[in-house]
């Protein structure tokens, strides 16, 4: 799915920005954010076919986020892939029990991320 909106909702910018340009570079379109409220929101208003969702935000985590987006009509079904630098035992198992319709580690290896995330878009 080139060219598919992908939502992504990181607050650390190096990260951010990382993220976005080999996304963009790979031909997807994005929408950045650095909270969760502003993640909610923006998929409430866009339907991206994607959200790529950090998991220690400021606030609210975005385990409560990706809880009030599986709840809510028009978002719940976005997939929301965890983006994370958690990557002890079980927290793969945690997040995908929790709601979460995939995991990607941080750091992100950039040669493989696009075909990672191609893979959730179906």
């Amino acid at each position: 799915m080139v060219g598919a909106l992908i939502l992504i909702v990181e607050d650390n910018p190096r990260d951010l920005k990382l993220v976005r340009d080999v996304l963009q570079s790979n031909g997807f379109q994005t929408l950045e954010v650095n909270t969760a409220e502003a993640g909610i929101e923006l998929a409430r208003e866009h339907g991206p076919a994607l959200v790529l969702m950090d998991i220690q935000l400021p606030q609210m985590s975005g385990r409560e986020a990706a809880k009030i987006l599986k709840a809510d009509a028009t978002t719940q079904h976005i997939p929301i892939i965890a983006l994370t630098a958690s990557a002890m035992k079980g927290d793969r198992e945690s997040l995908l029990a929790e709601g979460f319709d995939g995991y990607i580690a941080k750091p992100i290896n950039i040669k493989e991320f696009p075909e990672i995330v191609r893979s959730y878009l179906g």
